[in-house]
């Protein structure tokens, strides 16, 4: 039986492995923004160049995750989550080691290909080792637990920057992240089947169309083909790629130079950001399944999230209580972004969801690779020359000419929104595809 002690053994010290390395994905993709200033002053950086150092692991996470969805549905999770966090290791140490730009660069390549598979392999092992039923909630827990990686990468990092360099910090997590390589291999599985167990999806896949048994790269082009998964790209796109450059990057030197705030006082504001981020992915993912629609929840959220931008923009708003509040509003609305996820899986052959996830996915990450260089070059065109112990000093308009962009992107993940498939929260696959 499914409910045995074994099988939940078993399927949460799998989720265990898989949601520590997923923490660690996150701290890389958000720890850039604490760390900005000395990567400024030991590369003598622009911020075009700050940009694109941060970016690479948003081009490499981008370009991996049609890959990563692949390797998920083929080669399965043990193997992914394997290679992935040995290689993320290895970048890690030598981002930390790094003697030049451009080591650090190859340092952050190593860690954006390391880390790409991570999430959908944990997204797959939801899939196989949880009923469907939950996969939303499951969505929401995964990435609330996830964010602490984004936690740790704000107040905690900038704490820890008072004790150790930027550098000892880095090689510690990439030997951590070897470390998850070696419980991978020996506790992850793909499925319950590996080990004996019956799947807890195995009544509610059968009937839900053809189980397709043609090579991988037919059945990519058969996700890639499917016009009703793209709406939950654009989303990603839009709307988190310009809150991922914020929170990982641009948020903290904003704080620092508009708003004369410390290091670790803008690191409260993306602590408080982010954890806002990680329970609005949790109440979205659970309040889409509780009410059983993904449209209107998804609407809401965009709404609110462009709304914000708004607001940051156009508001003179004061360091403080009403600060914090905006931050944790444009936060909490932009997790919203979770239901994409499950609106993906629900809308093809429950065999090829990795990948239709991963095509969702790339989203996030090729808006947010983009956004990073660019929101620095639109900074560095209209500077005015400060400079204080080698960091680049932005002016308040140099600020809000890049958050025109992010503007700009938050409302085609808007407009994106309304073009979402509503899938009532169930396997909408049938014999005849749109």
């Amino acid at each position: 039986m499914i409910s045995n002690s074994k099988f939940q053994t078993a399927r949460w010290t799998i989720f265990s492995v898989l949601i520590l390395s997923y923490i660690l994905v996150f701290f890389h993709r958000m720890a850039p923004g604490v760390v900005s200033e000395y990567l400024m002053a030991d590369f003598k950086t622009t911020g075009t160049a700050l940009g694109t150092l941060s970016a690479i692991y948003f081009f490499v996470y981008a370009a991996m995750q049609l890959p990563s969805g692949v390797l998920a549905d083929t080669l399965g999770t043990r193997t992914s989550i394997i290679f992935g966090n040995v290689t993320a290791g290895i970048g890690s140490i030598i981002f930390g080691l790094a003697s030049s730009f451009a080591m650090a660069c190859v340092g952050r390549f190593f860690v954006g290909l390391g880390v790409s598979v991570v999430f959908i392999s944990i997204m797959k092992n939801n899939a196989v080792w949880f009923p469907a039923r939950v996969f939303g909630l499951m969505s929401g827990v995964t990435l609330l637990i996830g964010n602490l990686g984004s936690v740790t990468a704000a107040g905690p990092l900038s704490a820890m920057l008072t004790v150790f360099t930027w550098r000892t910090i880095f090689i510690g997590i990439g030997i951590f992240s070897i470390g998850l390589a070696i419980a991978g291999f020996f506790f992850v599985r793909n499925k319950p089947e590996d080990l004996g167990f019956e799947s807890p999806n195995k009544k509610t896949e059968s009937g839900k169309g053809p189980v397709t048994h043609s090579s991988w790269v037919k059945n990519l082009i058969s996700v890639i083909s499917l016009l009703r998964i793209w709406p939950g790209f654009w989303v990603q796109f839009g709307a988190i790629g310009g809150l991922y450059a914020l929170m990982g990057l641009w948020g903290i030197p904003y704080l620092r130079d508009v708003h004369s705030l410390s290091r670790p006082e803008a690191a409260n504001y993306m602590t408080i950001m982010l954890l806002s981020f990680a329970a609005g992915a949790l109440f979205f993912g659970w309040f889409s399944d509780r009410i059983g629609r993904r449209k209107p929840v998804l609407i809401a959220g965009m709404t609110l999230y462009t709304a914000s931008w708004v607001i940051l923009m156009f508001h003179s708003f004061s360091p403080g209580l009403e600060g914090k509040l905006l931050f944790g509003i444009m936060g909490f609305a932009g997790s919203s972004f979770v239901i994409t996820f499950a609106s993906a899986k629900e809308a093809i052959n429950p065999e090829l969801s990795g990948m239709a996830v991963s095509v969702v996915n790339t989203g996030c990450f090729a808006g947010t690779a983009l956004v990073q260089p660019l929101f620095g070059w639109i900074a560095d065109k209209t500077w005015d020359g400060k400079v204080v112990e080698g960091i680049r000093i932005y002016s308040s308009r140099d600020y809000n000419n890049g958050f025109k962009l992010m503007l700009a992107m938050a409302i085609l993940g808007l407009i994106s929104s309304f073009l979402v498939r509503e899938t009532y929260c169930r396997n909408i696959t049938t014999q005849t595809e749109n």
